[in-house]
């Protein structure tokens, strides 16, 4: 079983998990499960303690794999084929040799890759690439698609982002089950209200005018904040505080969407991948800044720092301690900051050069608590219930 707070950690060459002791130390790793597939993202559920892993690419086709038992044993729900499928299904000796045999997918080849994933009230969500959303009530055995998002009227404008048009931010509201927020690279932030029946895309600007200068392919222009959203969380509490890293800044909304504020003045670079919240402080916010798209993606200076807020985006500090602060040229993606609800509240993030750092005193220091693992594609946390 998991162990006090476990780390499901999705990489390029299948899921690990990193297992924490009460005091969130001792960190040991496992893996890779899920027979080594792209694993793109993956929750848990603290009551039962099941693990869900998406992934796939255009050799396996997408797919969901399900452990019961703490990553043990896995079971996978395919939902498109891939490759794979189509050198075996014409080549006897070759399915024979991998062990495959013919079965259907629901979704044919709609979609490659399953890009993230959502459990809310006992419905897990799926987000796909290209972007649609799949919903499953029985626990990941079987799927269907969310057509008030699929079908959405703006769906055929929406454009892909560097790495395609993605579903990745998946956000619920623990207290309301008809209220949900999907990002969407780069579509967009979605907002629904009556469960999926019917989506609202919002991007809105609070101060346009401030923005009018830009010439960034990717900034705020036409009164929204531009559509290639990287990640995206909602704060605890009342309101609908929500808070999204953007292609060019980091943005707060205090009204579910509906209008966002720049939090970015104060931070090195207006880019960056992920963003986390505080699971208590609706007002404290980390992110982990990038010198910028075209100039290599890695942290400014080559000196890693998560900047942490304490005051909504008022104000932004460097947070180093731990952190190599000459010759650091990784990437850390999208999904691949995670955090705890303990007190006071751990932070992890994963590095595409296959290293993860854990804070457990909300990032004022950090350790490298695993390394020379694939590239990390997501990093979330299980905790005991």
């Amino acid at each position: 079983m998991p162990s006090d707070v476990t780390l499901l950690v999705g990489t390029t060459k299948g899921l690990f998990l990193i297992d924490g002791d009460t005091t969130r130390s001792g960190w040991t790793v496992s893996g890779p499960h899920c027979n080594g597939w792209p694993i793109n993202h993956a929750v848990g559920d603290p009551a039962s303690g099941t693990i869900w892993a998406g992934g796939g690419g255009d050799w396996q086709g997408a797919g969901v794999w399900r452990s019961h038992d703490g990553g043990r044993s896995w079971t996978l729900a395919k939902l498109t084929t891939g490759q794979i499928d189509d050198w075996a299904a014409n080549d006897p000796d070759f399915a024979e040799m991998i062990g495959w045999k013919a079965t259907a997918a629901p979704f044919g080849k709609d979609f490659s890759q399953v890009w993230s994933l959502g459990f809310s009230q006992g419905t897990l969500y799926a987000g796909t690439k290209p972007a649609a959303l799949l919903a499953s009530r029985d626990g990941g055995e079987s799927w269907e698609k969310v057509h008030g998002l699929t079908d959405h009227p703006s769906a055929a404008n929406w454009n892909p982002g560097a790495a395609g048009l993605v579903l990745h931010s998946i956000v619920a509201d623990a207290d309301d089950p008809a209220k949900m927020w999907v990002g969407i690279s780069a579509a967009g932030v979605f907002a629904t209200e009556n469960g999926g029946a019917t989506w609202e895309r919002r991007n809105r600007l609070s101060n346009a005018e401030a923005h009018a200068h830009h010439d960034h392919p990717a900034a705020p222009k036409d009164g929204e904040t531009g559509h290639c959203v990287h990640n995206m969380m909602r704060a605890p509490g009342a309101g609908d505080v929500l808070y999204q890293q953007n292609h060019h800044g980091v943005f707060r909304s205090s009204d579910g969407g509906r209008s966002w504020d720049d939090i970015t003045e104060g931070l090195p670079s207006t880019f960056g991948f992920p963003i986390r919240v505080h699971p208590r402080d609706p007002g404290t916010v980390w992110t982990l800044p990038l010198n910028g798209d075209t100039q290599g993606r890695f942290p400014p200076g080559a000196a890693a720092a998560v900047w942490r807020t304490r005051d909504g985006g008022a104000n932004w500090q460097a947070m180093r301690e731990g952190l190599p602060q000459q010759n650091c040229f990784f990437t850390v993606l999208r999904q691949a900051m995670a955090g705890d609800t303990r007190d006071p509240a751990g932070v992890y993030f994963g590095t595409n050069s296959g290293s993860v750092f854990a804070s457990v005193d909300e990032g004022d220091s950090w350790q490298e608590i695993a390394r020379h693992l694939p590239t990390v594609l997501a990093v979330e946390v299980l905790e005991r219930a």
